[in-house]
């Protein structure tokens, strides 16, 4: 089973949600050779509900995960700490739910809570807990104390900071989860779909519950594979993330330009070789704004 720990449904936070993106995100990941995902969708995106909402509208149940078209996607949020920095749960959808409305009176800049109270909460559910992206500039994870640290079930090793500098974010990663005896899982963090498959985790065997999933970690029995051109697809996602944006900003209708059908305006990232995802997006943006 391949799956990717870290991803997003949506654009970006404050973007209306959409369906026919979300399913288009959903389509390109197993194209891109994942059969699983935690989507980590931001604790205080606009629409956190309405993700989940249709996810489970068009899904059939299977253990704790959501069979979307083939695509087993386990629920989960990200959210922000007090202290700086972003802390990963995986769970069942009630769950997720349940934590997410709870966490309501904390989602903006100066009420987050700290991370000791975070766990406390956390820990009334059956979640696991990662440590995202943990050596990110601007978090602070790696500083919080040790008694703390170590109620992390994982660590994130994220496919942006990859990226960016493998060597030293699997140096820091790696280091900090031996220090502490926890498992680390790749994560793409992606919110847009060229950069799945940049980083995925291999399990032996499929799981469809969060425990089956951390067993399994503490066992050691999978592996982190990062694609040769991790580096160009996340820098590729980034500038298309921000442009599809921008679209939005100036009033036009970014999913429309992402979906267009007119073949003659559109190209393909990857094809389809080496696995990696085939998107398609248009070339001609003069009719959107």
């Amino acid at each position: 089973m391949y799956i990717d720990f870290h991803t997003h449904g949506k654009l970006a936070k404050k973007l209306p949600f959409s369906k026919e993106y979300t399913h288009w995100l959903f389509s390109e990941a197993k194209q891109a050779g994942l059969d699983a995902l935690c989507l980590t969708e931001h604790f205080n995106t606009d629409g956190f509900e309405q993700v989940y909402r249709y996810i489970g509208e068009n899904s059939v149940r299977e253990g704790e995960t959501l069979l979307f078209e083939g695509l087993r996607v386990f629920p989960g949020m990200e959210t922000d700490i007090a202290e700086g920095g972003h802390i990963l749960s995986i769970g069942p959808l009630e769950a997720i739910l349940e934590l997410n409305r709870r966490l309501s009176p904390h989602k903006e800049r100066g009420s987050f809570l700290p991370f000791e109270k975070l766990m406390n909460l956390f820990e009334k559910y059956p979640v696991l807990v990662g440590g995202a992206h943990p050596f990110r500039p601007g978090g602070h994870i790696p500083e919080l104390p040790a008694k703390q640290l170590e109620r992390f079930h994982f660590f994130d090793l994220n496919g942006k900071d990859v990226a960016l500098d493998r060597e030293k974010t699997e140096r820091l990663t790696y280091g900090l989860a031996k220090a502490l005896g926890k498992p680390v899982a790749g994560g793409s963090d992606t919110h847009q779909a060229v950069q799945y498959g940049c980083i995925k985790t291999e399990f032996a065997k499929t799981c469809v519950t969060v425990q089956e999933l951390y067993e399994e970690m503490k066992k050691g029995s999978y592996s982190i594979q990062v694609s040769d051109s991790a580096a160009f697809q996340v820098k590729t996602a980034e500038l298309l993330k921000r442009s599809l944006k921008e679209i939005h900003r100036l009033g036009g209708d970014y999913v429309s330009v992402l979906l267009g059908r007119r073949s003659e305006e559109r190209k393909s990232f990857f094809g389809e070789t080496g696995g990696q995802t085939s998107i398609e997006v248009e070339l001609s943006m003069q009719s959107v704004v």
